[in-house]
């Protein structure tokens, strides 16, 4: 579909979705991990090329750590489930964020699955341990390191954690109506769509909703349609 190319999901409410229901908040995250693996295919069958989860910040660490320790065991038990996947449809996995807070046999781990899918054209993107800011900090360490005195837009984006095209579409759930240091620089211009639904229990019937809304909206990045 023309105009779709990157959607990225802040994926909200599954400590709330979890308290509603009397259960721990992990197992909000664990349903959370499963509606993610029901979007994934369902979202590259709609058009898309490439999708970001925000899956842990760099603002989490705040939380009870017996949750951060369960939100992290649960994305490696994710990866070791769904490398197959991976690679039975041809989907480049990227992390992206700040990798040294992970053990070595963890990190080798994440960066032997990156290496392993690289040639892949569609791409699923993990934000881990990440935050807008911190990766456009990352950028002008980089382009200080590098002695790029003038950089161009080009420059910049290369020394991101991730060169990855702009967002076209952000899906938050929960209800929440906010970026939270959400890729900043990538959603400059990204259609926001925000629903109430909390993440675990969105499924195809709510991505089909947002997808609506994108494709009604005129996307003019500054410009103006039919002057005068």
């Amino acid at each position: 579909m023309d105009g779709l190319n990157h959607v990225a999901f802040i994926m909200d409410g599954n400590g709330r979705w979890a308290k509603a229901k009397g259960m721990p908040r992990i197992n909000g995250h664990k349903a959370g991990a499963r509606a993610m693996e029901q979007i994934v295919p369902y979202a590259f069958t709609k058009g898309a090329t490439v999708l970001s989860f925000y899956a842990f910040s760099t603002e989490n660490w705040s939380r009870p750590k017996d949750e951060v320790n369960g939100i992290i065991k649960l994305l490696f038990w994710l990866l070791d489930k769904n490398l197959s996947y991976l690679h039975e449809n041809q989907i480049r996995l990227l992390v992206t964020g700040d990798l040294s807070c992970l053990s070595k046999v963890r990190r080798e781990k994440v960066l032997n699955a990156i290496n392993a899918t690289k040639d892949y054209k569609k791409t699923v993107n993990i934000l881990f341990n990440y935050g807008g800011k911190s990766d456009i900090m990352h950028a002008v360490h980089g382009l200080i390191d590098s002695g790029i005195k003038r950089p161009t837009e080009a420059d910049f984006e290369n020394y991101l954690y991730n060169n990855l095209p702009p967002v076209d579409l952000l899906i938050r759930t929960s209800g929440e109506m906010r970026l939270s240091n959400f890729m900043l620089w990538q959603c400059a211009y990204a259609e926001l769509y925000f629903t109430k639904t909390y993440w675990p229990d969105f499924g195809k019937e709510d991505y089909d909703k947002a997808l609506e809304e994108f494709y009604g909206r005129n996307r003019r990045f500054g410009a103006i349609t039919n002057p005068k």
